[in-house]
């Protein structure tokens, strides 16, 4: 094993003012509020409780001059009526449930009035109820509500105990405003339960279900709960396919399912790239097993674990530098996926923010980028084959799942 270099990013804010960081923010088409302190609804599951891999600005509490400046600034910007410009999702501040500031509601009425952009937003619940019912009516088609039901039963408690009430919920669901509604499987008859009490309420909005993926920071009692819905996955969604609700109902499940469910596509698109069998290429655990099942000995499947995030996660776009500079042993020369160094950092870096260069000057390994394999790719195959009929009909009652699952990733 080689010496593992040390990958580091550069200092982001340096010499920089909150007005900057605000840019940078909106120029990925993010509209930057913050409640200048951690979110308080602290939710045990939350993916932000470890995001120490990448620098962050702790910014003060958005003003009401900050919001002129922001509203100004993508006022300028051209309108693309396929964007919707997001409320919350952060790349640089904190993630946060931005409907706790309380001129949320008032701001949201401000872009909707005074621009001609959607706009998304994603939150427990924290909405004014006739309010966000109100503005779907009156700007249709301009506001995709993404509501995190996360669940409605007895783990609610525990692993959200200071979300909104399930009679809150229920208001909201009930009316025009909500697009669709996530939720999960952590034991027998919860993702079922609440696709069918959902349904009744909501028979419009998409549902979106799956199981939640423990990340690092996560204790280990929640990453438990987690790891318990994967078990309960398949007999929940085959529960829900067989209701035939009048939802659109999709999944988002795990990495190696996805790979799985776009297994030809990962098969003709690595055929492509024509390497020779002694040409290293990066990829998480996901996409190596089906290589290793469909393309074995093709090429060296590099299979990196993605210790940057830690805890289950086995996805290449989440894969950093530092997690492959950790994998090499005698590499002289690797194919890296572009999806890997094209993030909200930067062109060239990772999630962390580390560049391609300072990865080759450290480790002396050169890297050729795979164009083909990008964000763009990645996110197609993601809700490509996103259904809840495709997860049923050709993983859960695929024969041919046995003998994927048993291909265990190289760690």
């Amino acid at each position: 094993m080689r010496e593992l270099p040390i990958l580091e990013a550069p200092k982001l804010f340096a010499g920089h003012d909150y007005r900057d960081v605000l840019k940078r923010e909106m120029d990925a088409g993010k509209i930057p509020l913050s409640l200048g302190k951690e979110c308080p609804v602290k939710c045990a599951f939350c993916y932000e409780l470890d995001h120490s891999y990448r620098e962050t600005l702790d910014p003060p509490k958005t003003s009401q001059e900050d919001w002129q400046f922001i509203l100004n600034y993508i006022s300028s910007k051209p309108t693309d009526p396929l964007q919707f410009w997001c409320l919350g999702g952060n790349e640089y501040m904190e993630w946060t449930d931005l409907f706790l500031h309380p001129k949320a509601m008032e701001w949201i009425e401000d872009f909707l009035k005074f621009t001609d952009k959607n706009i998304q937003f994603f939150t427990v619940g924290f909405v004014h109820v006739p309010k966000i019912h109100r503005l779907v009516d009156q700007y249709p088609g301009r506001i995709n509500f993404e509501l995190s039901v996360i669940t409605l039963g007895e783990y609610r408690q525990k692993l959200m105990p200071h979300a909104p009430s399930v009679k809150h919920l229920m208001k909201v669901l009930d009316g025009p405003a909500v697009s669709s509604a996530n939720f999960y499987a952590f034991d027998k008859n919860t993702m079922s339960t609440d696709a069918e009490t959902i349904s009744r309420i909501n028979s419009r909005c998409v549902l979106w279900m799956g199981c939640l993926t423990p990340v690092g920071g996560i204790k280990e009692e929640t990453a438990r709960v987690m790891r318990q819905g994967r078990k309960y996955l398949a007999v929940e969604a085959e529960k829900i396919y067989d209701a035939d609700l009048p939802n659109f109902t999709t999944i988002h499940t795990e990495a190696y399912v996805t790979a799985f469910l776009n297994r030809k596509r990962i098969v003709s698109l690595f055929d492509s790239l024509e390497l020779e069998k002694r040409d290293s290429i990066v990829m998480a655990g996901s996409v190596y097993r089906i290589l290793a099942m469909f393309r074995k000995n093709r090429a060296r499947f590099l299979s990196v674990p993605n210790a940057t995030l830690g805890g289950d996660s086995d996805c290449t776009v989440l894969l950093t530098l530092n997690d492959i500079a950790k994998r090499l042993t005698k590499e002289k020369f690797i194919y890296v996926p572009q999806c890997i160094v094209e993030s909200g950092r930067g062109p060239g870096r990772d999630i962390a923010g580390v560049h391609i260069d300072d990865f080759v000057s450290k480790t002396g390994v050169k890297i050729r980028i795979l164009p083909k394999i990008s964000t763009k790719f990645a996110n197609n195959r993601l809700y490509r084959n996103g259904s809840l009929q495709n997860y049923v009909e050709d993983y859960v009652r695929n024969p041919l799942v046995r003998s994927y699952e048993a291909i265990a990733p190289i760690v």
